[in-house]
């Protein structure tokens, strides 16, 4: 590969509003990443690429609506800061089809705390609160795709 394509990948990346980008083939690999600005949240790998078969997401269950605890509601404020989506993908808010949800409605986090993970080309990125807050309202919609800075979560900072 040489630098033609390499920026030529790069203006892809730009253009599509993607922040990682991977290839790798026989002798030759490659990562690229770049931050996207004026995010609230960003996108690491989670380790989990390896698997070849969807990630064990291809007979994961679709609802119909978003994810809520079966504690009541928080009140919504006008205050409330919302998690938006870094980039493209399907939005998870599981670790696996059977595992619990990383958070839920009421679920106080903090900056490093898991609030779900979006799968773009196979890779699954973990997506951070990165604010102290209790979760007020789970916006998006489990194995669903979202796109870039759609609202994923409310969250009321403490």
């Amino acid at each position: 590969m040489d630098l033609k394509e390499i920026k030529a990948i790069i203006d892809l990346m730009k253009k599509n509003s993607l922040s990682e980008f991977e290839l790798e083939e026989k002798d030759f690999k490659i990562k690229l990443k770049r931050p996207i600005s004026g995010v609230a949240s960003t996108a690491q790998p989670s380790g989990q690429q390896e698997d070849t078969d969807n990630n064990g997401y291809a007979g994961a269950p679709r609802s119909a609506a978003p994810v809520t605890s079966g504690a009541p509601a928080a009140p919504s404020t006008a205050t409330d800061a919302e998690i938006k989506s870094p980039m493209i993908g399907t939005f998870y808010c599981t670790p696996s089809p059977d595992a619990a949800p990383y958070v839920e409605v009421g679920s106080e986090v903090g900056p490093d705390t898991v609030v779900c993970i979006i799968e773009a080309m196979k890779v699954m990125n973990e997506i951070k609160a990165e604010a102290r807050g209790v979760i007020t309202q789970i916006l998006g919609e489990n194995a669903k795709p979202v796109e870039f800075g759609q609202p994923l979560f409310k969250i009321r900072p403490l």
